[in-house]
């Protein structure tokens, strides 16, 4: 049994939580809000600030929405940092700056501890079923180390390099799923107000070269108008935001990534920015008049 601190129980933290309690770990939580009744029923301890999680635990993950709130989480007064004792290990399961990234790495190491970033893909439905893919940047020890843990969480789990390289990973990530979910959008207009039903075009596209798991899900939610939040907009605004500033540093040109961006921002302009990242496509029909729909 690991000590296991956990720092964020949103949408995706707290399933991750309750799959590591699920394989037989003690968890210290904490979070804005109060935990889910699930983890305090099956005996995880409520900490009341960073620092405490960081006395009491061995591994301290965070799974928080942004750059700014893993910088608090750890650096704050009564922060993670402050707690931390030499030989323990900072997993962030957020995903965040990679350049922000590193500099953080830096400042835990000098504490005598090691760092992970640990981003994750596969949403709310992949942290239900601990079967997120898990991109990791920091040293192999570290990594092997809590690899049992990510084990509990996740499937498709690589240690791609140093610390930043998993945040790098999954901004291209980001950029994948963003163009997928407007090349989905797109063709499944064309299909509907070509006057084909979209879900017959989608039913036929998964046995092809077109098959995804961007079609076969959030094709889905498009047709059926299903815009619960698994990712939210805002959230991946943020992360093609990361994706469009990297461009910028490194002296490269992402055309389409920044066409997503926009129609997320035409989206968060209507309102729309809680919603599922697959509602993407009500942009695109405001421009052309017309909604997907099975006749």
């Amino acid at each position: 049994m690991t000590k296991i601190g956990f720092i964020g129980l949103g949408i995706m933290g707290a399933p991750m939580a309750l799959n590591l309690q699920a394989g037989g770990h003690k968890l210290y939580l904490h979070d804005n809000k109060n935990p889910p009744a699930a983890l305090i029923e099956g005996g995880a301890t409520v900490c009341t600030s960073g620092a405490e999680v960081a006395r009491r635990a061995d591994i301290i993950i965070i799974m928080v929405p942004d750059t700014p709130h893993v910088e608090a989480v750890l650096f704050d007064p009564t922060g993670v940092a402050s707690g931390l004792s030499p030989g323990k290990i900072i997993v962030d399961m957020s995903s965040i700056s990679p350049i922000a990234t590193k500099e953080f790495a830096k400042k835990i190491n000098k504490l005598n501890c090691d760092y992970l970033d640990a981003p994750v893909s596969g949403g709310e439905v992949g942290a239900k079923a601990a079967s997120l893919t898990i991109m990791v940047g920091g040293p192999e020890q570290a990594f092997t180390t809590v690899k049992p843990l990510f084990d509990l969480m996740g499937k498709n789990i690589t240690l791609v390099g140093a610390n930043g390289d998993g945040q790098t990973t999954k901004v291209a990530n980001q950029i994948i799923v963003a163009l997928n979910i407007q090349a989905v959008a797109e063709a499944l207009l064309f299909a509907s107000k070509a006057g084909a039903d979209p879900a017959k075009v989608r039913q036929a596209l998964m046995g092809g070269f077109a098959a995804s798991r961007i079609l076969e899900v959030h094709g889905e939610r498009m047709i059926k108008r299903s815009f619960a939040p698994g990712f939210r907009i805002e959230l991946h605004q943020k992360d093609l935001n990361l994706a469009l500033q990297g461009a910028k540093a490194l002296g490269i040109s992402l055309p389409n990534t920044a066409m997503a961006q926009e129609l997320m921002n035409s989206c968060a302009a209507n309102g729309m920015s809680g919603l599922d990242h697959s509602a993407l496509c009500c942009a695109i029909e405001r421009m052309s008049n017309h909604e997907i729909a099975t006749p």
